[in-house]
């Protein structure tokens, strides 16, 4: 949530205003692959719904210990799905004026996915491992023999079934090329993630839990690294290919295993409060603030001072100071919000 702040303030795109491979290489890494590849901000979507999966375990159990019902707990559950899908379609209300029926953003589309991880979240390891493989099977058999001309070559931007799936939903000849279908395939980076926490809540040795994160990560990392380079299934994230939510959830599972070995094994970062912790705290308040425009006003209010200021040392310092003011001012709401116990959630 910290990067996705940063993004709202122009910092990565100021990157590609500096000469040398490493700066460039940092300007192509936070930004999304145009279309057949895999790039580091290509990961921010689905490492949020992973997270989310692995929070839900947690989260009942917490429920429970409060004395929660099972019907209590499911109902909220339905809310939070309902809210988090209001909210992801209010978000593309703004720029149009009018409602747009969309799932392309990761609110809208962790509706879906949290939902149905929810459900299965007393399913057993077989049973919601073998589930998350089918869908990525139907989805990938979807891709490869759907039969309306025009629509029918699978890994083409605009001319495959998730480009179909868009037009008819937003009722245009060509709408994003980022498909609505991609809440399919993505499910199985929440039930990847429920699956991981319930291993974490396990009473399994600290050794068998990081063993069994590292294998299922490698595995996952193989198999949709192993697909693209065969030539069976391109990663590509517009569509969420099967080969991209693999290797995407290979890496979401290897990032947890490292700060669980960090922080829970080693204890580093275990006590006190840290930066990334207090956005965390209240990542639905300030994804909703800086996704509606708050970056811009903060922008507004902080480029003419940075201006008078700095100058005469040019414009990219002008550039940078403003920016770095916006990120630090939207770190410091959160950190406001927590230091006044004020937590948004749904």
């Amino acid at each position: 949530m910290f990067l996705l702040a940063g993004e709202t303030t122009g910092i990565y795109y100021f990157f590609s205003k500096f000469d040398g491979n490493f700066m460039q290489f940092l300007a192509t890494q936070f930004t999304h692959h145009a279309w057949h590849g895999l790039h580091f901000w290509d990961l921010i979507q689905p490492f949020f719904m992973f997270i989310v999966g692995v929070s839900i375990p947690f989260a009942v159990a917490n429920r429970i210990k409060k004395g929660d019902s099972t019907k209590t707990i499911t109902l909220h559950a339905l809310k939070r799905s309902f809210l988090l899908l209001f909210f992801g379609w209010a978000l593309y209300c703004i720029e149009p004026g009018k409602i747009e029926w969309h799932f392309q953003n990761v609110l809208a589309q962790l509706s879906v996915t949290y939902l149905i991880a929810f459900l299965l979240r007393n399913k057993s390891f077989s049973f919601q491992l073998i589930f998350t493989l089918v869908i990525l099977l139907l989805i990938d058999l979807a891709y490869r023999y759907f039969p309306v001309e025009g629509f029918n070559h699978p890994w083409v931007c605009y001319e495959n079934l998730g480009a179909w799936v868009n037009n008819k939903i937003e009722g245009v000849q060509r709408a994003s090329e980022w498909a609505t279908l991609n809440a399919v395939s993505t499910t199985a980076h929440t039930v990847w993630g429920l699956m991981c926490g319930k291993l974490l809540m396990s009473d399994k040795p600290v050794a068998a839990k990081i063993r069994g994160l590292l294998l299922a990560g490698t595995a996952a990392l193989i198999i949709g690294y192993s697909l693209d380079f065969l030539n069976i299934t391109p990663i590509i994230k517009k569509i969420a290919t099967s080969s991209f939510v693999f290797a995407s959830g290979g890496w979401a599972i290897l990032v947890l295993c490292l700060f669980y070995w960090l922080i829970d094994v080693k204890q580093l970062f275990a006590t006190g409060t840290n930066m990334f912790k207090i956005v965390g705290m209240n990542s639905i308040f300030i994804y909703l603030f800086f996704s509606v425009g708050g970056s811009e006003v903060l922008g507004r209010i902080f480029i003419p001072f940075a201006r008078s200021l700095f100058s005469w040392a040019g414009d990219l310092t002008v550039d940078f100071v403003a920016i770095v003011a916006v990120w630090s001012a939207l770190w410091y709401i959160c950190y406001w919000l927590y230091k006044n116990k004020v937590f948004v959630k749904i």
